[in-house]
């Protein structure tokens, strides 16, 4: 609160206005530092960067799905197949390019043994690119 001496006595009246100018002076200066700021918080670097003539490489968008299900049988896609074939059969649906990424589905009911299997498998067609396939989980909370 502020204080007004008053001319009359030597009493201190006591003035309940609010002083409104230092305030407004405080967010002014606020203002022009975010003005000043703001642009420098967006770092825009000009590079000029060589061209290439290299050209795209084609993104294998189509990868290839192998199941193992719960009793331990083989799927290609949707098709199921035996063991002693999955390599023949794999290298007919990937046409032969061993760089197709080989996406591996099982049953959680599935040994860990028994995935590892298949991996080999996998690996011993000659196929290198393998991820696994789960179930995303819910967060904990």
């Amino acid at each position: 609160m502020a204080s007004r001496i008053s001319e009359s006595g030597g009493d201190l009246d006591e003035n309940s206005e609010i002083n409104v100018t230092p305030f407004i002076d405080v967010m002014l200066v606020l203002l022009i530092i975010f003005m000043v700021a703001a642009p420098l918080a967006t770092v825009d670097m000009k590079v000029d960067l060589p061209q290439s003539a290299a050209q795209q490489t084609k993104r294998d968008d189509k990868p290839v799905f192998v199941t193992l299900k719960s009793d331990l049988t083989l799927a290609l896609g949707n098709e199921e197949t035996a063991r002693e074939t999955f390599a023949a059969e794999l290298s007919r649906i990937t046409e032969g390019n061993t760089q197709t990424r080989i996406l591996l589905r099982a049953d959680k009911l599935v040994d860990y043994g028994e995935l590892m299997k298949v991996m080999n498998l996998i690996q011993r067609a000659g196929y290198v690119k393998i991820g696994l396939v789960g179930l995303e989980a819910a967060p904990a909370g």
